[in-house]
């Protein structure tokens, strides 16, 4: 398989050196894809897949881009594999300039520490790239049939709101969009975006006394009565929390987003209850006034993947024929397979070797992206 690693390290590197940052605050309003850079990735994806010789290559008005590896076995079963192209709005995805190194006996890819890297999910795309290059240069290899999407906007968490399923045949599908070695993940959080929105008064400051209503007093005043124990940076595992994601306005109007997270939805229910007791208290002892609206995001993909167990037992077969151990861990997010999962097509989420996600330290690991291909061919084998 070191053909495969070369093949894979060279369309990596190509692949986090292409701009494609989304923009959640346009996704948030209906933009998909939120960004023109996204098609400058989906063409060269697209251009790849033609070149390959795969049926009905296309990228659509929305950005995703597909393609069909027909079954050259006599089962002529389908599936699907994801993957997503854009890269998270939080850190800059521009200019990634990524740094090689070998260590004990691996190659490690990370970034020059002014970008994140893009590994997230760049190490996934290559490996699906990779995995069907692999077919179409050894054709006596038999294997089902593999459709392909690559979506945009997943970091937004818009990324299956345009997803054209009038052109997928698959009952099933894998997502390639996970972390270290041995990561299969069957279930993740369920997920709210709560809007927080303030009204205060506005008065000068010099005349303010029993005048003024600040907003921006209040919504510090929110964030602070929030329970501090259950934030991103205290929980792991199964522990849910409130994620304070922005705050902005002024004296009359401020405004925040929180991420409400919890693997149980009676749990997700109380959070979204807490909130709305803590906004409205805190608007009262300020003798101003707020409004709360809750948008659900994803649903836990637990429940559906129990009732599709042939879709992650083949998986671990797959795993097990490439010498991994598989990690059952839950997703401490989501992914697209998580809403993919929600439409009917039950999803799991597989590891891509990266690391660090979503930083300016995230890096990847050859090796591990290389498995992770090889799980690919004999998932399609199976």
């Amino acid at each position: 398989m070191e053909q495969i690693k070369e093949k894979l390290l060279k369309r990596f590197l190509k692949y986090v050196k292409t701009y494609s940052q989304s923009d959640s605050a346009k996704a948030d309003e209906g933009i998909i894809p939120s960004t023109p850079q996204q098609f400058e990735m989906a063409k060269i994806l697209c251009g790849e897949l033609k070149k390959l010789g795969l049926e009905n290559v296309q990228t659509t008005e929305h950005c995703y881009t597909y393609g069909f590896l027909p079954a050259n076995n006599e089962r002529e079963k389908t599936f699907c594999l994801l993957a997503h192209i854009d890269t998270v709005d939080e850190v800059s995805g521009l200019n990634v300039n990524p740094q090689l190194s070998q260590e004990n006996g691996d190659t490690i890819i990370r970034t020059d520490g002014e970008t994140l890297l893009g590994a997230d999910d760049k190490a996934g795309v290559a490996s699906i790239m990779t995995a069907l290059e692999y077919f179409v240069e050894h054709p006596e290899i038999k294997h089902c049939g593999i459709e392909v999407i690559f979506s945009p906007d997943e970091e937004t968490g818009h990324g299956m709101d345009k997803v054209p399923l009038e052109l997928l045949k698959s009952k099933c599908a894998y997502t390639v969009d996970g972390g270290s070695l041995g990561e299969l993940e069957v279930e993740c959080f369920n997920a709210w975006k709560s809007e927080i929105e303030f009204t205060g008064i506005a008065c000068h400051t010099g005349t303010a006394r029993g005048v003024m209503v600040n907003a921006v007093s209040m919504a510090a005043s929110f964030l602070e009565n929030l329970p501090r124990t259950e934030r991103p940076e205290t929980t792991d595992g199964y522990q849910g929390f409130y994620a304070p994601m922005s705050v902005e306005g002024s004296i009359e109007k401020s405004k925040v987003v929180l991420f409400l997270r919890d693997f149980d939805l009676k749990e997700m229910e109380n959070r979204r209850e807490i909130v709305e007791i803590v906004a409205r208290s805190t608007a009262a002892s300020y003798d101003g006034m707020v409004k709360v609206s809750h948008t659900q995001q994803y649903l836990n993909m637990k429940e559906k993947m129990c009732a599709s167990p042939e879709v992650v037992k083949n998986l671990v077969a797959a795993y097990k024929a490439c010498g991994v151990e598989p990690k059952f861990t839950p997703i401490r997010g989501g992914t697209d397979g998580s809403r993919l999962t929600e439409m009917g097509i039950p999803t799991p989420n597989i590891f891509t070797g990266g690391h660090n996600f979503h930083s300016r330290d995230e890096w990847a690991s050859l090796n591990e992206m290389s498995k992770a291909c090889e799980i690919l061919i004999e998932l399609a084998k199976i």
